[in-house]
């Protein structure tokens, strides 16, 4: 099951960087859910190469054809296959480096793990497999959309600078009004500047992507080995070149004291105008989630990306035969993989909640 993700809605993923095509198999998807076909086209344009001058010159249009599950424009809970076909690959980019391991790469481990040397591209290691998780996670917020539930994911650091205040303070409307998915301007400008700067030396930068979840219910998650956030930590860390994770204050707030962290009860101030008196918490420091289960505040985290390994400068390496060598990648290459991982960061978030609520669903019956 190690191409699978997923419980009661599951994801299998195919396809290597250079292959025919990169698709899946979604499994779980509730019957009868509206399927928007511009949604989640657009959502592979979020997140497809040479959509800017700061990204890959890698050209794909990235079209998802459906090939079952879907019948006049329902899903039908049958799984549901897909594919995008690769068009703009150039193999021969990376015949010079057929037996050469580049640096910080998935090439060296795959070969151990299973003998084969796909050279084209990382083959089944390149972050263009995501596509494919994408497409899953844009059918899942079809479904979280009908119980109110939003995710919206921004860049929040590109190397050294950062955002400085709470996720609050900005407008997220804002977010995909850049290139870099900022939803500050000025800092956008910034991040812009660098990451331009970078991809001229043929060098590249990290950063890090925060998520807010909206609308989640109270109870999502189990209370031992499946809590919330180890699983929203675990789907994070499954996409290429995530380094950590947090949520709520997160390392920050080991600095504080229990009276600061605390987040105290309070009536909520809509509760005189139900039946219920709702509970709520006058500060949000859990990040959403409090004994592994979601509390019903705003679901907050963050994901560190390191610096994409493929550099477009000599580095020192080994070849398969264990001889010292140099390399020298060619190619198109993210000098910052930031960008285009806030719609993969969305759709990792959207497939794990989907998956909790199904299994919150389930208890209730």
């Amino acid at each position: 099951m190690h191409n699978t993700f997923g419980t009661l809605f599951t994801l299998t993923t195919f396809g290597e960087s250079h292959g025919a095509a990169i698709g899946g198999i979604v499994d779980g998807m509730p019957a009868g859910i509206d399927i928007d076909m511009e949604f989640i086209q657009s959502e592979l344009n979020r997140r497809k190469p040479g959509q800017s001058k700061i990204t890959t010159d890698r050209k794909e249009d990235d079209q998802v054809e459906m090939l079952s599950g879907i019948f006049e424009g329902k899903s039908t809970g049958a799984p549901i296959g897909f594919i995008v076909r690769n068009k703009s690959h150039r193999s021969q980019d990376y015949e010079n480096i057929r037996d050469l391991f580049r640096p910080s790469h998935a090439d060296y481990t795959y070969y151990k793990k299973y003998g084969i040397r796909d050279y084209r591209g990382g083959g089944r290691s390149s972050a263009r497999i995501t596509l494919a998780r994408v497409v899953a996670g844009a059918l899942a917020r079809l479904v979280l959309n009908k119980y109110g539930i939003t995710i919206q994911a921004y860049t929040s650091q590109v190397g050294s600078i950062s955002l400085d205040r709470d996720y609050k303070q900005y407008d997220l409307t804002k977010t995909e009004e850049n290139a870099v998915r900022c939803p500050d301007p000025d800092k956008a400008s910034e991040m812009e500047r660098l990451i331009a700067q970078v991809k001229k030396e043929g060098d590249t930068v990290g950063g890090v992507i925060t998520c807010v979840i909206k609308g989640v219910p109270i109870g999502l998650g189990e209370p031992e080995f499946g809590k919330l956030h180890a699983q929203l930590g675990a789907a994070m860390l499954t996409i290429n070149a995530v380094k950590g994770f947090e949520y709520g204050e997160g390392f920050a707030g080991t600095s504080w004291r229990g009276s600061e962290q605390n987040d105290h009860f309070i009536l909520s101030p809509n509760s005189e105008n139900t039946d219920e008196q709702a509970i709520t918490t006058r500060t949000n420091h859990s990040g959403g989630i409090q004994g592994g289960l979601s509390n019903g505040e705003d679901i907050y985290f963050r994901v560190a990306f390191k610096p994409v390994a493929t550099l477009l400068m000599e580095q020192e390496t080994v070849d398969i035969n264990g001889k010292e060598a140099k390399i020298d990648v060619r190619g198109s290459h993210d000098p910052c993989v930031l960008p285009r991982a806030v719609p993969i960061v969305e759709s990792m978030a959207a497939m794990t909640i989907l998956d909790a609520l199904l299994f919150y669903n389930s208890e209730k019956m």
